[in-house]
This record gives structure tokens, C-alpha cells and sequence, in this order.
């Protein structure tokens, strides 16, 4: 397994991990070897993107903090989903939800390997997949294409898309400040802010933008331009469902919607790792 050359090292190296993870996890379940590479450019077979693709949203907090977008074909989605539920291969099966979440389950025990197999280089982190059911509506910094099984029509292609906050933090230093032995330059850094807590003291009255996610929905041209007052739009999101937090366009927290005074708010249900409020925070709402 080796990364493509046109892809930045440091995220090539993540790349790498969830090849090595996607080879573990689906060669286990299989019973036999899963081989997997990682490609700078989409292979000339992918199919273009259609509206029976699977889309996953991950979320890493902890060491890293950014989004990834997982785009799979009907195709592949439905063998991986046969090899997860140990189902006859058929390839003209029809695709169902059952196949989809089996796929999200899957990813779920893949990236269990890949926060393990990552501690060493960055530390912690968390990760979390959901189903999206629309493609994210940002573009992507980075993009490689995991290649599973041998060339043909048993092959499987997963198309990996990094957030611009993922892909910077990838080319971050940090994980060398955080391998230096005690005592060291490096660990001694001002980068580090459980060694420096004066320095984030500092940023604690910056005012940050935050904004409310309701949902989204993707439209033709013609959709748009036939757009008029009283016209309704169908978000993919329903009532009963949270809604998204946002911080400079990154996922930190969901939460129920609230009215106080008039005004819309937000009552927070949950809170990723990488936004935990500090004392003066708690209890405060946006």
C-alpha cells in the first residue's frame, strides 16, 4: 500500500491509515487478505456521481478537528454491505437502507482503527460518522480515492475528501511537539496549551461567529431562478431532529431550537470533545 506522490505528506500519511484500517477491518470479515492502495486521482472506472451514491459525513475531535466526506458508488456500497452481513456477492441485488446503514456500521469499526492506529502521530482523536443524505455542500482541500480488491468488476472505490480545517490541521507541526521527549524545545513550545494557559487566556475574549445548521437542499439552476416569495423549500432535515452548531463552518455541537424574547435560540443536547465549554461559557446559548 502506497500513497500516491501527488498527495501532501502529512495527509498521505492519514490516507494511509484508513487504507491499512479499510484492509484490516473488511479482510477480517471476509476471511481472507484485503488488498488496498491509495490513489491521487479517481480511477478511470469510477462511475460518476449519481444519486444512489452513499455519502458519509465524519467528524474528528480530539488531536485533529475538521470534517471528511466518504462518497461511495450504489456498486460499492453493496459489496462492502454483502461482505459486512456475510450475503451471497450479487451484484444486481437491489441496494437497500439495510445495506446503507450496514455500510455506516462498517465505517463506524474502520475509523475505531484508524483513531488507534493515528494516536501515535496525532494524539487522541474522535470519530464520528453519520449518513448524509445529500452530498456536503463544501468542497473538499484534499482528495484520494481508496482502491479495495483486485483490479475488476469485484473492485471498490471509496472517494475520501478532507475539510479545509482537516487538511490544515494535517499539515500542523503539532504532532512533533507532542512526540518530543520532556525537557525538549520542541515540547517546551508555546503551542502547547495545557503548558501555556496564560497564552490561550489571551484569545478568550476574541468574538467568534457561529451559526445555526438547519438542514440543506440541493437545487437545479432552474429551481433557483423559478424561486418566488411564498415558495417553500423541503430542507432534509425533520422537526424532531437537532440541529447543527457551526463555528467558523465546522460542526461543534447540536442542539433543539428555542424561542427567548422573540428571538431564535439554542438549547445545546450535545457537545463534541473539541468545543467542551470552559466555566465562563457554560450554560450560555447562541
Amino acid at each position: 500500500m502506497t500513497a500516491a506522490s501527488a498527495i501532501e505528506p502529512k495527509p498521505a500519511d492519514f490516507f494511509e491509515i484508513w487504507t491499512s484500517s479499510l484492509s484490516q477491518v473488511v479482510g477480517q470479515i471476509a476471511g481472507s487478505a484485503m488488498p488496498c492502495l491509495v490513489r491521487a486521482e479517481a480511477p478511470t472506472d469510477l462511475p460518476p456521481a449519481a444519486e444512489d451514491d452513499l455519502w458519509a459525513l465524519v467528524t474528528s475531535a480530539g488531536g485533529l478537528r475538521g470534517e471528511m466526506r466518504l462518497r461511495l458508488s450504489a456498486a460499492t456500497t453493496l459489496r462492502l454491505a454483502q461482505t459486512f452481513m456475510s450475503e451471497p456477492l450479487a451484484p444486481d441485488a437491489p441496494l437497500t437502507a439495510d445495506h446503507r446503514e450496514a455500510v455506516i456500521e462498517l465505517l463506524r469499526q474502520i475509523s475505531g482503527i484508524v483513531a488507534s492506529a493515528a494516536k501515535s502521530k496525532w494524539g487522541e482523536i474522535q470519530l464520528s460518522i453519520e449518513l448524509a443524505t445529500t452530498p456536503p455542500s463544501w468542497p473538499p482541500a484534499e482528495t484520494a480515492w481508496l482502491h479495495a480488491g483486485e483490479e475488476g468488476a469485484g473492485s471498490m472505490t471509496l472517494e475520501i475528501g478532507l475539510s479545509a480545517a482537516l487538511a490544515a490541521e494535517l499539515r500542523a507541526t503539532k504532532t512533533e511537539i507532542a512526540n518530543a521527549p520532556v525537557g525538549s524545545p520542541a515540547a517546551s513550545s508555546p503551542a502547547s496549551s495545557e503548558q501555556h494557559p496564560g497564552a490561550l487566556n489571551l484569545l478568550l475574549d476574541v468574538q467568534l461567529a457561529v451559526s445555526m445548521r438547519f438542514g440543506s437542499r440541493r437545487l437545479l439552476l432552474s429551481e433557483v431562478l423559478d424561486l418566488s416569495p411564498g415558495t417553500v423549500i423541503e430542507l432534509d432535515r425533520r422537526v424532531q431532529e437537532p440541529v447543527d452548531l457551526l463555528l467558523d463552518g465546522r460542526l461543534v455541537a447540536h442542539g433543539e431550537v428555542v424561542v427567548i424574547d422573540g428571538n431564535y435560540g439554542l438549547r445545546v443536547t450535545d457537545i463534541f470533545p473539541m468545543a467542551q465549554p470552559s466555566a465562563r461559557q457554560s450554560g450560555s446559548s447562541k
